[in-house]
């Protein structure tokens, strides 16, 4: 297929709050394919200059796409890298090149072995050198790149911590190749690499932020809503050392692009209207008038059109005012979303002044909640679930892959040691596993716990189903992940089906567990029961939705709030610096709690009744969805 421009939403530096040229693209493969785009249309301005092409090229996750779809050109005659010489941004210090995790076997890989590279036009910083000879291979990385003719373009991804390269907070900007200390976050976002934190190289050789800003172009790509506080920080926020991304500002041709995750904490799309015009939907109206609220730390009853006229949202309340009718529409919206009875309320209990749900014709219902991991069921709703099964419903989880990868060595030794102490105690014979029922056991510590946590809020064992969904292993979905999910569905034939909607998760499993149910509900269209169904997104431990964004709101008491504590907590593999913590130190406990009670908090700071917590949803339409890539 031949590159294309991809259309998308461009904002230049200077706009609203925006520091930083910003390309907002529908999806994240839109995003790859626009840098890739650019990259091969770069390689070939240089080529009709008769002249080298120099690179700048990144690892990790998110340049993936943008290398595949490069080979892919080139194997289709589109493109050659016969003329291009590159320069990768960072490499590990005390690995050697030979090392599976090194950025060298990455590289080549992704990339190198795959097209028509000259090898000695490829360069990355040396690894495996001692701490003696790197200070002199970085100067010579350096003297290698100015007599290349210096970087015609540069591709960067960004830390969860604004890193660009290994340049963690705190680089200054003058700063070249050097040898670097690798921040806490980042090792813990390569810790699934790796095999846990402990086994993360503590050093790196990196490109300095120097380096990078003497490039002629500057393009960073960010995908996910992992990099969403990064990517706000680096284009919105002044120039600091805290972010290094926010450099690019200052350089003269510098890009960032986004997909709709990572930039969902961006005003430019979170109050689209301080940027240029915007068409009043109802959906804005009531993000504008939260905003306000918050701004001006008054419940939304008691705003004013002095309050909206200061935000310069003059517009709005012509449009959708006046002031009080605003107010009002707005607190009604928030107010209709609340609701203690998530499957529907039945005739017989109903009260004066009950708003009527959209689930209330059903009663009761199968409920299908959909986990990716043993333990996202109740870090994400864990509250629901219990008022669920007291409502008489249902309710089933399904445990979509086995996570065992994220049970380090030391918690199945544990676990097989009490084994042992109880074969000794009742005179029975101790196991002997082998290295290969490693993953299997770790498999079934992950299933006791959920089995554990699902009982405290009421589920029994024989409504958890584990699918062990051959993605987990493989790293993409298949037409097998589809079959397991559309069995399980045309066997339960749910009314409601809740699945993780935070895509944020560090190693991609939450996304690749909705694509295959995605498939699979779509699949299912056609049965008799699908007519019936309706489907919902929670949230987990990695971020929230938006108030304008949630469709639905389950009130939590205190005693609630504790009882999906205890649930969360029989999963002790994940406590204590489990290995998918991602680059929050918090336990998944405290982020669920913080998270549920601060959404309370902000309601009732709104105006509306004071709760406890609250759980959100989304109201999800597997049919139509476009933004699920």
């Amino acid at each position: 297929m031949s590159p294309t421009p991809i259309p998308s939403r461009l904002i230049s530096a200077g706009s609203g709050p925006v520091r930083l040229t910003l390309r907002l693209t529908d999806d994240a493969d839109a995003a790859a394919r626009h840098i890739a785009t650019l990259v091969a249309h770069t390689i070939r301005t240089c080529a009709g200059q008769k002249r080298r092409c120099v690179l700048g090229l990144p690892t990790g996750k998110t340049p993936l796409p943008i290398y595949k779809l490069l080979v892919e050109w080139h194997r289709a005659g589109q493109l050659s890298f016969k003329h291009v010489t590159t320069f990768n941004l960072d490499e590990y210090h005390g690995l050697p090149r030979s090392s599976p995790q090194s950025y060298w076997t990455f590289m080549h890989q992704a990339l190198f072995d795959h097209v028509d590279i000259e090898p000695g036009a490829i360069n990355l910083p040396r690894g495996d050198l001692p701490d003696a000879e790197v200070a002199e291979h970085a100067a010579a990385y350096e003297r290698a790149i100015a007599e290349a003719g210096g970087l015609d373009l540069v591709i960067l991804g960004i830390g969860g911590n604004g890193h660009i390269a290994f340049n963690e907070p705190g680089a200054p900007a003058s700063s070249r190749t050097r040898l670097v200390r690798l921040a806490p976050h980042t090792r813990r976002a390569a810790a699934p690499d790796f095999g846990g934190e402990k086994n993360v190289p503590t050093g790196g050789v990196t490109m300095g932020i120097g380096t990078i800003l003497a490039a002629k172009r500057v393009v960073l790509l960010a995908t996910g809503a992992a990099k969403s506080a990064a990517i706000a920080a680096a284009v919105e926020a002044p120039v600091d050392t805290t972010c290094p991304a926010s450099y690019l500002q200052t350089h003269h041709d510098a890009e960032v692009v986004c997909d709709p995750g990572a930039a969902a904490r961006l005003v430019a799309v979170r109050k689209p209207w301080l940027v240029g015009p915007v068409a009043w939907d109802a959906g804005r109206s009531i993000a504008a008038a939260i905003d306000v609220a918050e701004t001006v730390k008054k419940p939304l009853l008691s705003l004013a059109a002095e309050d909206y006229q200061a935000r310069a949202l003059g517009e709005l309340l012509d449009r959708k005012g006046p002031a009080d009718q605003l107010n009002l529409d707005t607190f009604r919206a928030l107010q209709g979303r609340i609701t203690g009875w998530p499957g529907g309320k039945p005739v017989d209990r109903r009260r004066p002044g009950d708003i009527p749900q959209p689930d209330d014709g059903i009663f009761p219902k199968t409920v299908v909640v959909f986990s990716p991991h043993p333990d996202d069921d109740v870090i994400g709703m864990g509250g629901t679930i219990a008022r669920l099964v007291e409502h008489g419903h249902q309710v089933h989880i399904v445990y979509q892959t086995a996570g065992h990868r994220a049970v380090h060595d030391d918690d199945l030794r544990r676990h097989m040691a009490f084994v042992d102490g109880a074969a000794d105690l009742t005179g029975a014979a101790r196991p002997s596993p082998m290295p290969e029922h490693k993953a299997a056991l770790k498999a079934l510590v992950r299933r006791t716990e959920a089995t554990a946590g699902a009982a405290i809020v009421g589920v029994p064992k024989e409504h958890l189903h584990f699918l062990d969904s051959p993605l987990y292993g493989r790293g993409s979905v298949g037409e097998d992940d589809v079959a397991l999910h559309v069995a399980l569905l045309n066997k339960l034939r749910p009314h409601q089906v809740y699945s993780a909607g935070d895509l944020a998760d560090p190693n991609g499993t939450h996304r690749r567990c909705l694509l295959a149910l995605r498939s699979a509900l779509r699949s299912c269209a056609t049965a008799d029961w699908w007519a019936t169904c309706s489907c919902w997104l929670y949230r987990g431990a990695w971020d929230e939705y938006e108030l304008d964004q949630i469709d639905r709101l389950v009130p939590m008491s205190p005693s609630d709030v504790l009882r999906k504590r205890q649930a969360v907590l029989k999963h002790q593999s994940q406590r204590d610096g489990a290995m998918f913590m991602g680059e929050d130190a918090r336990e998944f406990w405290q982020r669920a709690e913080e998270k549920n009670t601060g959404l309370a908090a902000r309601l009732d700071r709104l105006g509306l009744a004071q709760y406890a917590a609250l759980e959100a949803f989304v109201r999800w339409q597997p049919l139509e969805d476009a933004w699920l890539a």
